[in-house]
């Protein structure tokens, strides 16, 4: 059963790593945008529950890479949860910006606007959703919570504790067992599938990589634990929420331990809450919704959990790489002086943006490297105490940075210095990296730089099984969340984009004949000063 189940996701991944040559089913395909479905579930039959609108000052970037000026460990609070959902998945602001993109006309339409978020995602889709198990010792009443984005409210879908269900499905002996409440991030595929038809399972994944590393920021920002669990069942808990398990399913527990609470619910057996369910029906706004057969597929198999020995875990991670290093210079850690909130609620891809003159320099793509490197030690129940092992390297295509050869090179974190991994194309880098780039909305001669993150898919799948895809690419969105953050607070650019031929880009980077390959790749490079832009704070 395993073996077939990795089977079917290392074919997955072959399609989607080769779609720039082969592109997958369903052929001519067309996007039907007049149904497709609401950016926001609801829940229209709930109660609703008004969460605080206050966000508090929260620490820089800076203190956040360094440790230092932090709050205090504490619990979770009210207030504290809802700046956490707000500033990370929450409706932030109404954007427009006018540039040379191809939607740009349409953006000024209010059907067609744009609505900030704090977390970046795939085309804009943003199909993770949440839902909070509420125990005895919480803030709340007992009970089941779906959180509504668009409105920043709860949506009470269920009274009672059943906090034993979710206990169940994290194991008997599993990590987070005796948590007093728990966060579940659930993927529902139609919010993406619906534009990337087969692609979907791909990007979501990556998604929710991306609002995990968003709450890696904001919890130490706010002063409280926080630690992602990927190994459990989610057949219960798909169960709990009434989610048909092919349509949407959870894919993370984050516990949640309450300020004040004492006193913890049993551990319920897993027989005692298994007919429990959700008592309101979600709202559908697509009056036709189309399965893929590949999405199905894939989900089902990496499904498939299995808890890997602690001895195998490192045989994951990316191999040490040769060569003699380029030194980059020190991170200038004074640049990302500007609050978490700040950044969050500021960040934005660069679509139609990126200009030159000014060059990115040297000490920007440092500075970017560092900080989004760290986002892989990240605390989950696949992690070591220190975060490690990593799954993931980050690569530079240089272009346009001053100080720096144009060329292929691979991210030395401990040293801080890039290993060259391949000298500029002939025809020049910006040519290269437009041939390779499949899409319309960026020309590369404007970019300074694309990050590459890799990782070592079929390796993942050997150590953690068929359920190691979506590990691996969790990780992969972490990073990218960073890169976003670390490129905002010095007011570059970064657009994160699945467009570019990876075959193509692996050759470039010399791993042909290797295991690793590249999953996703970042932009990043200067905007005008002067540009026409609309933010309309909420």
């Amino acid at each position: 059963m395993q073996q077939e189940a990795r089977e079917v996701v290392r074919d997955y991944t072959e399609a989607v790593f080769r779609r720039a040559r082969t592109p997958m089913e369903p052929l001519n395909y067309e996007v039907d945008w007049a149904d497709q479905p609401s950016r926001h579930k609801s829940y229209p039959g709930a109660p609703r529950l008004p969460l605080p609108a206050d966000l508090p000052e929260l620490p820089t970037l800076r203190d956040l890479h360094t440790g230092e000026n932090l709050p205090a460990t504490t619990r979770w609070s009210l207030a504290g949860l809802a700046a956490l959902l707000r500033l990370s998945y929450g409706v932030l602001d109404r954007r427009m910006a006018v540039n040379w993109n191809q939607d740009v006309a349409k953006r000024a339409h209010l059907e067609h606007a744009v609505w900030g978020r704090g977390t970046a995602s795939g085309g804009g889709m943003y199909p993770v959703e949440v839902y909070l198990v509420v125990g005895a010792g919480g803030p709340l009443l007992p009970g089941v919570y779906h959180y509504h984005t668009g409105a920043h409210v709860l949506e009470r879908l269920l009274l009672g504790d059943v906090t034993g269900t979710v206990r169940a499905a994290l194991g008997t002996d599993g990590p987070g067992t005796g948590g007093d409440s728990y966060l579940l991030a659930g993927i529902r595929f139609w919010k993406n599938s619906f534009k990337y038809n087969s692609f979907c399972y791909h990007v979501v994944t990556q998604d929710l990589g991306a609002l995990l590393g968003s709450w890696d920021l904001l919890a130490p920002a706010l002063g409280v634990p926080l630690r992602r669990l990927l190994c459990f069942d989610p057949a219960p808990l798909d169960r709990l929420l009434d989610l048909d398990s092919d349509a949407e399913s959870v894919f993370a527990v984050v516990p949640v331990d309450w300020t004040g609470a004492d006193t913890r619910s049993p551990a319920a057996p897993a027989d005692a809450t298994a007919r429990v369910r959700a008592r309101y029906p979600a709202f559908e706004r697509s009056r036709r919704i189309r399965d893929f057969p590949a999405v199905t597929a894939v989900h089902r198999a990496a499904a498939t959990l299995a808890r890997p020995a602690p001895d195998t875990v490192e045989s994951a991670a990316p191999r040490d790489l040769p060569g003699e290093p380029v030194a980059l210079p020190a991170p200038r850690l004074d640049r990302l002086s500007r609050p978490l909130s700040a950044v969050l609620a500021s960040r934005s891809s660069s679509f139609g943006r990126f200009r030159r003159p000014p060059e990115l320099t040297a000490a920007d793509l440092g500075t970017t490297l560092a900080f989004a490197a760290a986002a892989r030690r990240y605390p989950a129940d696949i992690k070591r105490t220190d975060g490690g092992p990593e799954l993931t390297r980050l690569w530079v295509f240089a272009n346009h940075v001053d100080g720096l050869p144009g060329g292929g090179y691979a991210y030395c974190e401990r040293r801080h210095a890039l290993l060259p991994a391949g000298s500029e194309p002939e025809g020049g880098m910006s040519a290269f990296l437009q041939q390779q780039y499949f899409l319309t909305n960026y020309t590369m001669g404007q970019v300074g730089a694309v990050l590459a993150i890799s990782g070592r898919p079929d390796a993942v799948l050997d150590v953690f099984g068929p359920r190691g895809y979506r590990m691996l690419n969790a990780e992969v969105g972490t990073v990218a969340q960073r890169a976003y953050c670390a490129a905002t607070a010095q007011r570059l650019g970064c657009g994160a984009v699945l467009g570019f031929d990876n075959v193509a880009m692996n050759t470039a980077l010399g791993l042909d004949g290797t295991d690793e390959r590249t999953v996703l790749f970042l932009l990043l490079g200067r905007h005008p000063e002067a540009t026409a832009d609309l933010a309309y704070r909420l």
